[in-house]
């Protein structure tokens, strides 16, 4: 990956301390660009106009770097999913659906 691609990723702690890449300067992660490019079928033109603040460059980053790091994202993504079903078990349901129950 060259110097340039590099420079757009950043890699920052999670509430666990553990690294995750994000685009540099942004809140935007790059497993966040993988599931719009790999899991919803998007372009990285159509990556861009979802999220205007991007530029192509950035998401082309984002991409090479999730090529590069693919087994890091994937575990990063499996770590946060880990993480939610967790709290959704400490926390148990939800109003909504404590609301949809009662109306059973």
């Amino acid at each position: 990956m060259n110097q340039a691609a590099i420079s757009a990723i950043e890699l920052r702690p999670n509430h666990s301390g553990q690294q995750r890449a994000f685009l540099a300067g942004t809140r935007v992660r790059v497993q966040d660009i993988y599931a719009l490019s790999e899991l919803q079928s998007k372009t990285p033109d159509e990556i861009v106009e979802a999220l205007p603040h991007l530029t192509l460059s950035q998401v082309h980053s984002a991409l090479a770097y999730y090529f590069e790091h693919r087994n890091e994202i994937l575990q990063e993504i499996r770590d946060d999913d880990d993480f939610a079903a967790a709290i959704r078990q400490k926390l148990g349901p939800g109003p909504l659906a404590k609301k949809l129950k009662s109306a059973d």
